[in-house]
């Protein structure tokens, strides 16, 4: 346990749940199954980064592997942790078949593209030049043009920029992509959001909600975006949802005062 802890594999705690036991459990069998404790490490980062409201993906999600990398179910189809792309789809009974294939030439641009995603993802966590991690997302997409993950970091680079119309641009790509995506309909929503195109970010954010319930960035912005509308109750309803998810730290508070002074105005 000290050992994962060290590593981030699992939350330090003085006392544990049923949800920290579900966690443990899908570690001790990712480990059975052979996966080395750095890739599983990797595996979270990348998916706690694409899935924003995502803490905990050993409990929160449903993994699985082929005795060498690890995907994640989302809208019913797999798609790999790393690069956050849709794999084609086979039983979990037949994971341990998926060893004998071929390396041919597509499984090695895939494991290229992998490679530049990661490179992209370490260029951003450390501060490198943003065009240095730009060229290893543009080369993610050269090898795969289909890879979300790439696609939304590259609309997010641009968002920071300011730069909202290739921001836009990427992260429909993203969503034509790969449609089950919630974290690409949260980022087209905030987008729209940002430019006050008001039906647009109330669409894409409930089409985040669609896909992960528990998502609950979508339930803060949304609320926002009620609130400024008008819609006193669908405002209260996205609160309390968000406050369930997230009941501590300072967005938390923030939640807690737009929903009292909802209250208070609807009282008054």
């Amino acid at each position: 346990m000290q050992s994962w802890e060290k590593q981030d594999l699992v939350a330090r705690s003085d006392a544990y749940s049923f949800s920290d036991l579900i966690a443990f459990k899908t570690l001790i069998q990712l480990r059975k199954r052979g996966i080395p404790v750095r890739e599983i490490a990797r595996a979270l980062r990348s998916l706690r980064q694409k899935l924003g409201p995502i803490k905990q993906p050993l409990s929160e999600l449903r993994l699985v592997d082929d005795g060498r990398r690890i995907a994640v179910l989302v809208g019913g189809q797999k798609m790999e942790a790393v690069s956050g792309q849709i794999l084609l789809d086979f039983d979990e009974a037949e994971l341990g078949g998926l060893r004998s294939f071929p390396a041919g030439k597509a499984s090695h641009r895939v494991r290229e593209s992998e490679d530049w995603f990661q490179r992209g993802l370490e260029l951003e966590e450390t501060g490198a030049p943003v065009e240095k991690a730009i060229e290893a997302y543009e080369k993610v997409l050269e090898l795969n043009p289909a890879a979300a993950g790439a696609l939304v970091n590259l609309g997010t680079i641009y968002y920071r920029q300011r730069r909202f119309e290739l921001a836009e641009t990427y992260y429909r790509r993203a969503v034509e992509a790969d449609p089950q995506y919630p974290l690409a309909q949260f980022n087209l929503g905030n987008l729209y959001d940002e430019q006050n195109r008001v039906r647009e970010a109330n669409e894409h954010y409930r089409r985040a909600l669609a896909l992960n319930p528990r998502y609950a960035d979508a339930h803060f912005n949304l609320a926002l975006l009620c609130e400024r509308q008008g819609e006193t109750l669908r405002a209260v309803h996205h609160w309390k949802a968000y406050l369930k998810l997230d009941s501590s730290g300072q967005w938390a508070d923030i939640a807690r005062r737009q929903l009292d002074r909802l209250r208070d105005a609807v009282i008054r």
